[in-house]
């Protein structure tokens, strides 16, 4: 039975495994699995394929993900712990209770992801598109999210308290639901911000 999460539903899966430790999903497809329990620390995962599948308690400490593949995948009280991921694929994916540490992401598409309530306090994302994702709430301080798409995420009370979000495209930011405290960013995005906040701007 699919769960309901976020207002989203989980997979359906259709086959389980646990304590996949010593994991190699390099060049391998898996499809509506749920993993329980899993210890992918350090995995050096290229070009691994997962649709439709649930994480539930799977520690990525430490892990290298490049060119991967996690669509429209379930992820619940998983650890990101120092966690790269490079080129690689998350549309769609859900994320409940988890942590995010340290965790890196470059480029990739992230779009239609939920992060709703996330602590992604001091993740740095750069280049990725974050398209349509659902942010509401996320707790964003000191983050990085240089050159990020977020071209009609739902962001009502992110906060980004601290964080650089140059380059970033945040035409769908309303800045009276948000907190941008110290936040950085640079002279186009702060033209969007004032001309969002009912100002005129003249030379």
């Amino acid at each position: 039975m699919a769960e309901r999460m976020g207002g989203r539903s989980a997979p359906k899966t259709e086959s389980t495994i646990r304590d996949w430790d010593d994991a190699d999903p390099s060049g391998q497809t898996y499809s509506r699995v749920l993993f329980i329990d899993s210890d992918l620390t350090e995995v050096n995962n290229h070009r691994g394929v997962f649709e439709e599948c649930v994480f539930r308690g799977v520690r990525f400490n430490a892990s290298v993900h490049q060119e991967a593949a996690f669509v429209n995948c379930t992820f619940v009280r998983c650890s990101f712990f120092d966690s790269t991921f490079t080129r690689c694929k998350l549309m769609g994916s859900m994320f409940d209770d988890c942590t995010y540490n340290l965790m890196k992401v470059e480029g990739g598409d992230w779009s239609f992801v939920g992060l709703p309530g996330a602590n992604l306090t001091g993740v740095e994302l750069s280049g990725t598109k974050l398209r349509e994702a659902d942010l509401t709430g996320l707790r964003a301080g000191k983050a990085v999210l240089r050159n990020v798409d977020l071209s009609g995420a739902s962001m009502q009370r992110a906060d980004f308290t601290g964080a650089d979000l140059r380059g970033s495209d945040l035409s769908t930011l309303d800045p009276l639901t948000v907190t941008l405290k110290d936040a950085i960013v640079d002279l186009p995005q702060a033209i969007v911000i004032t001309t969002s906040l009912g100002l005129e701007v003249r030379p």
